[in-house]
């Protein structure tokens, strides 16, 4: 039990850099807006993204198992891909609002997409999040998980170990 959730404590941290990368990207590659730490603390992550990714994990594992068919059409991507944009969209809204009653604001703004809720939300992004997702499920996650099935105990220990102690003293000197 214990090496499971170092494993998942891993993966929440593997995932919260990738999307700190991911916002960085967009911001200094695609719109040109230059570099900004798109995170709330000091180090190279966005949490929401972690926590997403262990949602997905906890959620649609099980769907994503299973074989689900429409006559002969296999629609069991399709359904995950769903489940990916809803589960990411409520996400990303009570993100915002969690956000926004800690520290007084959140750090996006979707006014610019049509159909948007409060800037807080809306489809363009929910879709992109639902290719990401896939890209997770089926290509990350699955790497990620041969990675720390490869680890012995004590490294699994050691890493897990580390990586804490890095967040907890970025948490501390963020927040202070």
């Amino acid at each position: 039990m214990i090496r499971k959730v170092r494993q998942y404590y891993l993966y929440f941290m593997m995932y919260s850099v990738i999307g700190w990368l991911y916002e960085v990207f967009l911001e200094v590659v695609v719109y040109r807006w230059g570099f900004s730490n798109r995170g709330v603390l000091y180090g190279p992550y966005c949490l929401i993204y972690g926590v997403g990714a262990l949602v997905l994990l906890f959620t649609l594992r099980g769907l994503q198992r299973r074989k689900r068919y429409l006559g002969r059409l296999y629609l069991t991507p399709f359904l995950v891909f769903c489940g990916i944009v809803i589960l990411c969209t409520l996400i990303e809204l009570a993100g915002s609002y969690i956000m926004e009653w800690i520290v007084g604001g959140w750090d996006w703004n979707y006014e610019r997409f049509a159909f948007d809720f409060q800037g807080r939300i809306a489809p363009n992004p929910s879709l992109r999040f639902g290719a990401g997702g896939m890209v997770f499920l089926y290509g990350l996650q699955p790497c990620f998980e041969k990675l720390t099935a490869g680890m012995t105990d004590r490294t699994l220990t050691y890493t897990s170990t580390a990586v804490l102690l890095l967040f907890l003293v970025d948490a501390a000197c963020s927040l202070l």
